[in-house]
């Protein structure tokens, strides 16, 4: 299952924490091979490599674009000398960079089990305000561990049902500090607002479509674990959808999902610039290899490629946050909002 973890200081990939297994095949070691880069390896850190470069090659979003024989020749060189799997960790690290798709990954085996570990206690909540106007705010935070997501998504829900009770006409849903993370948890905390439906796709690089489908609020392949979320009192409520600069992966995963809803628009800046879809494959030794592996199109069809720029650009500003100012002032003359 694709993920979609990731934030402007380490990016890491998209859907639920869950960790994809992977089958890694193993690979050959020609007579060729012991006689070029990398020939002064230990057999085993020799093998590992390749292993991470054969998956790379063979799942890479952009594996059409890339010098396979050069990249390879390259990271062998660089581990030449190696003795175990961990002495090929910066030839993976730099073979990932060097793809140029700004988002896959690596991860040794210590900060794996850490993000797949780490403590719901750490985690910061979703929160629903009722603001003037009648109108109702979500912020969405990051969430990064598959442990966190229950606390996550009944916190999100609670807050929501009471601001919907209350008479919310209108909503604001705040990705700005959504740096990434998982995609499917916040999806399911605004799914309520965001209303069912094909609301985006995974698009790969042979073409094929996976798309994100919403059924009773909730993502379709966690109804079962998740169960319906509350439809709001007013259906299709009119949205404003708030982004930044750390607006990231899974965060403009979410955003992507409101681009062609109706009676919804986007303020802020424009976002940190890869809605693309991560996977993680793991190695023998624990550590993964998190790869971007599709890129992310909204409901119209369109694949987004970089920062998504928002329909109103409003600058931050210290002390006075007039990106919250533009969009309620839009929802509040929303013919559903005006006052008589």
């Amino acid at each position: 299952m694709r993920t979609t973890r990731t934030g402007p200081g380490r990016p890491w990939r998209g859907g639920s924490l869950l960790l994809a297994a992977a089958l890694l095949a193993t690979a050959a070691c020609t007579a060729g091979d012991r006689a070029g880069p990398g020939s002064t390896m230990a057999p085993e850190a020799r093998t590992y490599l390749l292993s991470a470069l054969d998956t790379m090659e063979r799942h890479s979003l952009v594996r059409d674009e890339v010098d396979w024989p050069k990249l390879r020749r390259d990271a062998l060189g660089r581990a030449e000398g190696a003795t175990e799997p961990a002495g090929t960790y910066e030839a993976i690290e730099q073979a990932l960079r060097e793809l140029g798709d700004g988002h896959s990954t690596f991860l040794t085996p210590e900060e794996a089990e850490q993000a797949e570990d780490e403590a719901p206690d750490d985690q910061v909540l979703p929160e629903a305000r009722r603001l003037p106007e009648g109108l109702g705010r979500l912020t969405l935070p990051p969430i990064r561990s598959d442990a966190a997501a229950g606390p996550y998504l009944r916190a999100a829900r609670a807050a929501v049902r009471e601001v919907d009770r209350a008479g919310a006409c209108g909503w604001v849903v705040d990705l700005r500090t959504n740096t990434g993370g998982d995609m499917w948890t916040p999806l399911a905390s605004a799914g309520p607002i965001l209303g069912d439906g094909e609301v985006g796709t995974f698009v790969e690089a042979d073409g094929t479509r996976t798309p994100w489908t919403i059924e009773n609020g909730t993502p379709r392949q966690y109804a079962d674990r998740w169960g319906s979320g509350e439809p709001p009192a007013r259906p299709r409520p009119p949205v404003a959808v708030l982004t930044g600069p750390r607006t990231a992966s899974a965060g403009e995963a979410v955003a992507i999902a409101f681009r062609g809803r109706p009676d919804t628009r986007t303020f802020g800046e424009p976002t940190f610039g890869v809605p693309t879809a991560n996977t993680p494959y793991p190695l023998s030794d624990g550590a993964l290899v998190v790869l971007t592996t599709a890129r992310e199109a909204d409901r119209t069809g369109r694949v987004h490629d970089g920062p998504l720029r928002p329909d109103v650009e409003v600058e931050w500003v210290r002390g006075s946050d007039r990106v919250l100012a533009a969009a309620t002032d839009w929802l509040a003359a929303h013919d559903r909002c005006r006052k008589p």
